[in-house]
């Protein structure tokens, strides 16, 4: 099995709303909010614009999303890395973190954040990806787990 990737371009901004939706459905019904859930198209080519994204393929069908976001000279916050329920567990997050960190060559940091209470986001992040719990915030009424990952 095979994981790619492609630059998201505008047209892609359909395609994109259903993965999200997607892979944050559980997320909205839990939290009643999601961030990343129920974008329009016009939302999500403007997200597009701001957090450059990439399609996730796996045996090229699109099946996620990782999006970064350059903060400062080196530092990046990954907005969005997300695939779709049926084919988490594959690998495919470890690879598109891998695929990000080749991608922007001049990476000292990555930052981002995700639900606190998620131990399995929790423990993708800081067992196969090596990142470092940084602090816990509110992102609405939500408490999330600030991440930080250093070269």
């Amino acid at each position: 099995m095979k994981t790619e990737f492609r630059k998201a371009d505008l047209s892609d901004a359909e395609l994109l709303i259903d993965i999200y939706n997607s892979s944050f459905y559980n997320d909205y019904i839990k939290y009643g909010e999601c961030p990343a859930y129920g974008k329009t198209a016009k939302m999500m080519k403007r997200s597009i614009i701001e957090f450059p994204k990439f399609l996730i393929l796996y045996n090229r069908k699109p099946v996620g999303c990782i999006s970064c976001k350059e903060l400062q000279k080196g530092i990046y916050e990954v907005g969005c890395l997300c695939v779709i329920p049926e084919f988490q567990g594959k690998g495919i997050g470890t690879s598109a973190m891998e695929f990000v960190k080749s991608y922007y060559t001049d990476w000292k940091q990555f930052t981002l954040v995700t639900p606190a209470d998620k131990s399995e986001n929790v423990l993708f992040y800081t067992e196969k990806c090596g990142f470092y719990i940084k602090s816990l915030e509110m992102d609405g009424n939500v408490e999330v787990v600030r991440f930080v990952l250093e070269r």
